[in-house]
């Protein structure tokens, strides 16, 4: 026999499925509606598919020199092969398995640095946002001084001093990016606190911890996923920058950036080199903002109550 608290909880997991079942069907319903979405979404699917398949993907060894072969067209002009569909560099490396190999650095090194990013800031920005007083005083004057400093010429300082490397790279995108973050969580925060489930929850004596964790943090991860996507278009093309002007990834490591350096000095003669690592650059960063554009939408409120009208 069926007691009165079984029914009431089956009610409950029923009303919690369709609740999911609901924002599933809306967020592909979303997604086909918006084109822009689609194709953010099928690039990004594509560039993460050949970076983690890359070693069979690729056709040759992206470090690999052949002399006798160096700076081959594309197959379809003049002197091309077919075994270089994209030509070879200056050392004879296969431009295609390069740009394969290369997706790898980028993903690795915009992903992380966010992450570090984010976490930092975003951890800043709710203690900031919450206990208000000399504790953002402090967290917010340090913002100001990082937004005074040319982000780009902090973090050649920073791999100056440090030495350039992956793991170097990624801890300079992250520490020095971290504000934005710090800013946005800061104004959501400073908003949400004086919502009445905040209120009910302090009468209640549920310590900062859990008010901030368990209340505030889930009301504020939209924006902060939005902030996140956009950022790592911005760390692939600082990567790149700073690979170019050699502070990034060392070689034998494959990036874009170090592609788009090693074809500079041939653009007159051989512009393939550094012309399709610029190209795979350009279609990932679109590729993100494409996306990011999407959910930020999705997750905009103004979006939410139209899609459920």
């Amino acid at each position: 026999m069926t007691t009165p608290i079984q029914t009431e909880t089956a009610q409950i997991v029923t009303v919690r499925e369709r609740k999911k079942s609901g924002s599933l069907s809306r967020f592909f319903r979303l997604l086909w509606e918006s084109k822009v979405g689609t194709i953010g979404l099928l690039i990004m699917a594509a560039i993460v598919f050949v970076a983690v398949f890359a070693g069979a993907i690729a056709p040759h060894d992206p470090v690999k020199t052949n002399v006798s072969k160096r700076l081959l067209p594309p197959m379809w002009l003049e002197k091309g092969n077919s075994d270089y569909p994209l030509g070879t560099d200056n050392l004879g490396r296969d431009v295609l398995s390069r740009i394969i190999y290369g997706s790898q650095v980028s993903l690795i090194v915009g992903i992380f640095a966010v992450m570090l990013a984010g976490a930092i800031g975003g951890l800043l920005g709710l203690v900031s946002g919450y206990y208000g007083g000399w504790i953002d005083a402090i967290i917010m004057r340090t913002v100001d001084a990082f937004l005074a400093i040319p982000s780009m010429l902090l973090m050649l300082i920073i791999l100056f001093v440090m030495g350039p490397s992956l793991g170097t790279l990624i801890f300079t995108l992250g520490i020095t990016n971290w504000v934005k973050y710090a800013r946005i969580i800061r104004g959501e925060v400073l908003s949400m606190k004086e919502r009445d489930f905040v209120k009910a929850s302090r009468t209640v004596g549920a310590s900062d911890a859990r008010i901030i964790f368990t209340h505030i943090l889930p009301n504020v991860t939209s924006s902060f996923i939005v902030v996140s996507t956009i950022s790592v278009a911005a760390a692939i093309i600082s990567e790149a920058s700073l690979s170019f002007l050699g502070l990034g990834v060392q070689p034998p490591t494959v990036s874009w950036g170090g592609m788009l350096s090693d074809g500079r000095q041939y653009l007159a003669t051989s512009w393939w080199v550094a012309t399709f690592p610029g190209i795979a650059i350009t279609i990932t960063v679109l590729g993100i903002i494409f996306l990011g554009d999407w959910i930020r939408d999705v997750l905009d409120p103004k979006m939410k109550a139209k899609g459920s009208k």
